[in-house]
Parts: C-alpha cells; sequence; structure tokens
C-alpha cells in the first residue's frame, strides 16, 4: 500500500537536524520549551502515566476502552507508531488530523527557535500543546523509553500510575540489570499518587517497591494487593474493595490478563466518580491494540493457502518472547510457522529461545523499508542456524504454499509491523 508523505511527516523529519543523538534522556529542553509556549502541560486532564518494558501500549488500549465506555472523552498519547505519526496522539477519542498536527508541529519549531531538542521531545511538547487546547475528560500517557527521564515525565501530578512487565530492553540507556530498568521505570511515580503494577520478577518489584516507599506512593502490585485469573467466562480481579467478574480480554494472548488487571488496579486505586463495573467491563472487552497478536485478513492473508490464519505482533524483547511462548502453547492444537524480523542492536537470541521449540517453521526475513532492520544472517546464527533466510515476508508467505495448514505469526519489530500492515492494506485507526 502506498502511502503518500504529509506535511506534518516532513516536520519531523527537518526536526532530527536539531540533535545528534536520536535518544538522549533528559528533561531540561523539553522544560525549557513547554515554559516558552505556556506550559500547556500544566493544563491536562487528569492523567494516568504508563511505563513498563512489555504491555504499557495494551494497558493504555484498556485504561482507554473503559474511559470510553464510561462515556467520556479520551485523549491518549503512544509510540511509536507503526504506519503514520498521527497514531501517536488521539485528541477525544479521535486520531489527529493532519492539519491540526502539522499546526502543532509548527508552532514548536518556531518557538524551540532551531535550539538543540530531540524529535520525542519536540514531538512531546507538540501532544501537549493539542491535549491542552482540546478538551477532554481524561489523558492516558505512556512512556516513550524508561520513564525517570523520559519526556512525558514531565507531568508533575498524574491522577494515577501504572507499571507493566519489566524485561531487558533498551539497556544501553537504562543499565543492565532489571533493577535498574525498574528504577527508571518506577521515575513515573509521584508523591500521593497510586501505582498499579503486574507480576514482576522479584528484583524488578524491589527497586518499585522501593522507589514508591520513598516518595510515599501508594503501591497496588499484582498477587499482593489485588489479583487477576482466568475463568471459564473471563477473567475474575479481586481487591480489598472486592471481586468483580470481568468478560474474557479482546486483545488475545495469556499475558493480556496481566495488563488488563494492571489497569483495572489502577481505576480502582484512582476511583474517580465516574468508575463503574460496567466502564471496567467495557475497558477489558473493548480495548484494540494494533500489532499484538492481531489477526490479518488483508492482502497478506489472502495469499497463504486455505486453512492457514495469519497473526501479527511486534514483540522484539525476552519478555515479548516468554509471552508469545506461552500463547503458542495454546495453539498447539496446529503447526506454527514464525516469520521473524528484527530491529538492530536488539536480543535476537533471547527473544527467539522460547519461542523456537514451538516453530514448525521459523524463517527470517528484513523488509525493505523496515527501519534498522536487523540481517538476515544475523537473524538466523541467533536462531543457532534453526532459521532459514527468506529475505522479504511476501517471500516467506510464499514458502508456505506445501507446509501443512497452521498458524503463521509475523513478529519480531514493530518496524517490521508497520511493513506489514501496509502490505496487508490494514491501517490502524
Amino acid at each position: 500500500m502506498h502511502v503518500p508523505p504529509l506535511r506534518s511527516e516532513a516536520i519531523v523529519a527537518r526536526l532530527h537536524a536539531l540533535h545528534p543523538k536520536l535518544i538522549d534522556l533528559s528533561l531540561g529542553r523539553l522544560e525549557r520549551l513547554l515554559a516558552d509556549l505556556g506550559n500547556p502541560h500544566l493544563a491536562l486532564p487528569p492523567v494516568v502515566h504508563v511505563a513498563g518494558t512489555n504491555g504499557k501500549g495494551s494497558v493504555c488500549a484498556v485504561l482507554r476502552a473503559a474511559a470510553e465506555a464510561a462515556g467520556l472523552r479520551v485523549h491518549v498519547y503512544t509510540s511509536p507508531h507503526l504506519v503514520r505519526f498521527h497514531e501517536r496522539v488521539r485528541l477525544a477519542g479521535r486520531l489527529v488530523e493532519e492539519e491540526a498536527l502539522a499546526a502543532a508541529l509548527d508552532e514548536c519549531e518556531r518557538v524551540n527557535a532551531g535550539r538543540q531538542i530531540t524529535v520525542f521531545e519536540i514531538t512531546t511538547a507538540a501532544a501537549f500543546l493539542l491535549f491542552a487546547r482540546t478538551p477532554a475528560d481524561v489523558l492516558v500517557l505512556e512512556v516513550g523509553l524508561g520513564g525517570r527521564f523520559d519526556a512525558t515525565n514531565v507531568v508533575r501530578a498524574p491522577a494515577a500510575t501504572a507499571i507493566a512487565s519489566i524485561s531487558f530492553d533498551h539497556m544501553e540507556f537504562l543499565g543492565d540489570t532489571l533493577g535498574k530498568i525498574a528504577f527508571e521505570k518506577a521515575g513515573i511515580m509521584k508523591p500521593g499518587a497510586p501505582c498499579a503494577t503486574g507480576r514482576q520478577h522479584p528484583e524488578a518489584f524491589a527497586a518499585i517497591a522501593g522507589r514508591a516507599a520513598e516518595i510515599g506512593a501508594p503501591l497496588f502490585a499484582r498477587d499482593r494487593d489485588w489479583t487477576i485469573e482466568e475463568t471459564a467466562s473471563g477473567l475474575r480481579y479481586a481487591d480489598a474493595r472486592g471481586t468483580l467478574d470481568l468478560p474474557p480480554t479482546a486483545l488475545p494472548g495469556p499475558h493480556q490478563a496481566d495488563n488488563a488487571g494492571i489497569a483495572v488496579a489502577a481505576l480502582r486505586a484512582w476511583n474517580p466518580p465516574w468508575l463503574t463495573g460496567t466502564a471496567l467491563a467495557g475497558g477489558v472487552a473493548g480495548a484494540r491494540w494494533p500489532a499484538r497478536l492481531q489477526r490479518l485478513r488483508g492482502r497478506l492473508a489472502a495469499a497463504l493457502p486455505e486453512g492457514f490464519e495469519l497473526f501479527l505482533d511486534g514483540g522484539h524483547n525476552p519478555g515479548a518472547g516468554e509471552a508469545l511462548a506461552k500463547q503458542a502453547e495454546r495453539w498447539a492444537d496446529r503447526p506454527l510457522h514464525l516469520v521473524v524480523g528484527m530491529k538492530q542492536g536488539k536480543g535476537a537470541a533471547g527473544f527467539l529461545r522460547p519461542l523456537i521449540p514451538h516453530a514448525a517453521t521459523l524463517q527470517a526475513v528484513a523488509e525493505p523499508g523496515q527501519h534498522l532492520a536487523m540481517p538476515v544472517a544475523d537473524i538466523v546464527a541467533a536462531s543457532g542456524g534453526v532459521a532459514r533466510p527468506a529475505g522479504t515476508v511476501a517471500a516467506a508467505l510464499s514458502a508456505l504454499r506445501d507446509a501443512p495448514p497452521g498458524r503463521v505469526l509475523i513478529c519480531g519489530s514493530l518496524y517490521l509491523a508497520g511493513e506489514v500492515l501496509k502490505a496487508d492494506g490494514t491501517l490502524p485507526d
């Protein structure tokens, strides 16, 4: 699918020249720009701030769906985008329109006046401008990277925070242990603001709990303060306030119960007046999040022989590999064919290790246009020689024509996921 360039995308491309590094975790540059813009980050609706390595986007999706089920207008800020930059900014329930996005980026670029700033910082400033100027009832705010020095962490008094599963990723910025990474993620917690967290490795949980105690942030932890379990009819959530029977998660995968529970726990800890059991049920059943075990039914799916199902997931680190492996166990009734493409610098071996035992076939790809695609040969090496080089997704799917019908899972990179969605003709909305 050909997606023509837009003025906003040209502005973003131009902004890349304002800082020599794509990522430089600090807050000073953004705080200076926000002050020059009139501090729009201080004029936001109530914020639920979400961090984590895996699952934070899914938590955001449940939070948004719950608030919308209650009839509220919801802003959402997420990253990265899959196909269009506009996916990052949802204004009062709708993706930002091109004219509004371009105007906000223009204003931020003009006020910044060529001073050094990263692209994520200046685009976050543009998002805050849009959020402050558009009436809404809630802002669901996803951390970009880490937490403590992430650009979104200029928000001073969130209504609640949430920390999804911690795994090894971005270690060059966040540290080489789960404790160090969790400490960075825990930086979004604020005194007095409740924080919900799901099932964590003990080392990660110790860092989160320690930070919460240090600053006086009430912590609501799974298996200590709340529980969630799958039932024959959906999910059962319980905390000190009582038990809720909830519908099945709209987002597939056993790991989504944890993400749904985090969202429910965060909202119940905040306890806004609009929160009801009906709203929470609507959040769990109504959440939508592209490239998370998403079933594809477009052009790529149509190219497969009869009897195949095609799925897409953007997971790319060891924690994501383990989560996908648990779903693969549930898919044991049919052969699973993996098509894997990854970003350079990611731990391909750690991602692939839990998945390989479940794969009937494994093919390595690097799509044309895929940002910083890992060479196919490197993926093959990371698999211990199990993967076969396919080159492209189209070639990998074509190679399955004589394979036993089953499920195909394309995974390994959100950047790959974006290229796949374009090829399939399935654009996020």
